[in-house]
């Protein structure tokens, strides 16, 4: 799974040169509405740490709408944040 979320990584922001840092850092589930046919089911991320090589110029593409570097504390602090992503910086910065 990891090698999964690292190409996902590198598809969604353009750069390259990525590594996956440890095991699963965080996992979340969340209800995905109903879509056409398609019932409302719940759906797991699996999540993991991954660091940006030397080059951080990122690239958005059709698989991302917006992309910008932001410190992790202001990620945790900011109430426009989605809350799972929220929860996943405070864990981060009570892990460090």
């Amino acid at each position: 799974m990891a090698r999964v979320a690292l190409r996902e990584a590198e598809e969604e922001s353009g750069l390259s040169g990525l590594r996956v840092e440890g095991g699963i850092f965080d996992l979340d589930c969340h209800a995905i509405p109903a879509r056409g046919t398609d019932p409302e089911h719940l759906h797991w991320d699996v999540r993991y740490v991954v660091r940006a090589g030397s080059d951080e110029r990122y690239a958005i593409s059709a698989e991302s709408l917006d992309l910008a570097w932001r410190p992790i504390a202001a990620i945790a602090t900011d109430a426009q944040v989605d809350a799972s992503l929220q929860r996943m910086a405070v864990k981060w910065l009570q892990a460090r």
